[in-house]
This record gives structure tokens, sequence and C-alpha cells, in this order.
């Protein structure tokens, strides 16, 4: 079983990133996108698989945005800044739409995401710490048509949510935070909280967080298949608690290899871009790291 990669490399010195960008010529598209102008990372990815042979297989998953990326804009920028980068799938964080927005305008925001040629699967990190936090997540997932919560619940309210699961027939994805999350550090320490629940009730594995403590993202989608809900996507400097958010393929994580685990799984659902990396003006690390998924599945 190979693992993620734990050696410290400097942002410019990943051997497996500099191998594909070499072999599907990415290189000038990425560069592109760096300096601001026209960047298609569908396009990207069509050169990179002519450049390299396409094997034609299937990719059962789709990729998505995680909208705290894009934190610091709203949520028609979002809209637009999604589409620009090649995603069709969203995630939206309560940013772009208050948990406490009434149902009716939840419903409107919902449709303005469709309008934009978008699908809204969830919403999240959404924390559910009683009752109340509990039943409102699951009332403004409905009102916007999610079909997924990506949520922190405290396992004091697990049954609860367990119930609603059954209810709504909406999922709830557990997101893990790293070294300072006291109670789900590390996608195990959620599996075995929710193992024994109702199946809708899995994992959302943020790969940098789950390197940072240590654990290997690799081996945990493998080991945690059949609970696995949702994936945040992004890299990290170095495999460390202290390990920083950097461009996808830039840093430690064996991209190439994750994703060829999740085909490999058959993981069927949304891999949805968390880039945490410059929050002010993210375009540009966005498309780069978009692209560069892109080209590895299209060169796989």
């Amino acid at each position: 079983m190979k693992k993620a990669r734990t050696v410290r490399l400097q942002e410019n010195e990943n051997p497996t990133r500099r191998r594909f960008l070499q072999t599907a010529g990415f290189g000038a598209a990425a560069a592109l996108a760096v300096a601001g102008r026209s960047f298609e990372p569908h396009r990207a990815a069509a050169q990179a698989a002519a450049a390299t042979g396409d094997s034609s297989r299937k990719i059962p998953f789709v990729l998505g945005l995680a909208s705290y990326t894009l934190r610091k804009f709203s949520l028609d920028e979002t809209l637009a800044m999604t589409r620009r980068v090649g995603l069709t799938h969203i995630c939206l964080k309560s940013f772009h739409l208050p948990l406490d927005t009434p149902p009716a305008q939840i419903a409107a925001a919902a449709e303005k995401v469709r309008q934009a040629g978008l699908t809204l699967y969830g919403g999240g990190v959404i924390g559910m710490k009683d009752e109340d936090e509990v039943n409102q997540a699951f009332e403004y997932a409905r009102a916007a048509g999610m079909n997924t919560i990506v949520g922190v619940p405290a396992p004091d309210v697990l049954p609860l949510v367990n119930g609603k699961v059954q209810e709504f027939d909406i999922a709830v994805a557990i997101h893990n935070h790293g070294p300072g999350d006291k109670v789900y550090p590390t996608p195990e320490s959620a599996y075995e909280k929710i193992k024994d629940l109702d199946k809708r009730i899995g994992l959302c594995i943020d790969i940098g967080h789950t390197l940072r403590t240590g654990a290997d993202p690799i081996r945990d989608a493998e080991r945690f298949a059949d609970r696995l809900l949702d994936i945040h996507l992004k890299d990290i400097h170095e495999a460390a608690p202290g390990g920083r958010a950097i461009e996808v393929g830039r840093g430690v994580i064996d991209i190439p290899r994750f994703l060829a685990t999740l085909v490999e799984i058959g993981y069927s659902r949304v891999a949805a871009f968390e880039y945490e990396k410059d929050a002010d003006d993210p375009l540009a690390g966005l498309a780069e790291s978009v692209g560069y998924v892109k080209g590895v599945l299209a060169a796989s």
C-alpha cells in the first residue's frame, strides 16, 4: 500500500507535480492563470490528455467548490468565479447563505445558484452543538434543496442527527479539522463515532487536515470508503501540524495517487476544492489547482 509522501519539500520542488507538468504540457496553462489571463481548466485538461494519451477511464465523481474558498466575496461573485474555473457543483458556507435566512430567501438563493448553471449539492461546514442547531441545519438544507450537510455535530446529538437523516433523507458528512480539533481531528475519529448509525451519516475527508495529523488521506479513503460522502481537496506545504495551504500539486500530498484511489474505490459523489490560501485574491491559485487536478484526471 503506497502512503502519502511526508517528505518536506520546497513549494516549487514537488517531483510529482514537476513530472506531470513536463509530461502533460500543463505549465503554460497554469502560468496563464497566475498571470491573470483567460484560463480554461477543461481546455488544459484536454491538452494534457492529448499529450499523454487518455485512457478514457470513467471518473465516477465530480469536482466542485467548497465556497469557504471565496469567503471574502459575495454570492454573485462566488458563482461567477466557480463557473470561471470550470466547476459545476458547489457547497455553500454561511458567508454566502446565512443559516438564519428565512426559507423563502433560502429558496431564492438556491434558484440563483441553479440559474448560474451550478448544482447546489450541500451546505457547510455547519456546527451542530444542540437540538436547535440540528433542526436549523436540516431545515436550511431542505429549503435549499441540498442533499448533503457537511457538518460537525457534537457527539451527544448524533442520535438526533441519525433520526433527522432518516426523516429528511439528507446526508451528513462529518468534517475532520486536524490537530486542533478535539472531537474530530481525523477521519477515523469521526468514523468510530458513527459506524453503527445510518449509512447516510458519513465522512467529509479533508485531505489537508488529515495529513497534518500524521494520518494518511489515501489510506483513510480506502479504509472508510463505505462512509465517504464528501471530499475537501487541497494541498499543504508540509506534512506537519503547521502545514500551510498551497496550490494543489505544489505541496506534499500525492494528489495523483489520491485521485486514482477515489476512482479505484468507486467514489461517486463530489470532490470539492477548498482553497484556503490568498483569501483576498484566490482566483489564480484556485484556477491553477482545478487545472492541475483536471489534467491529472484526463491523463490517468
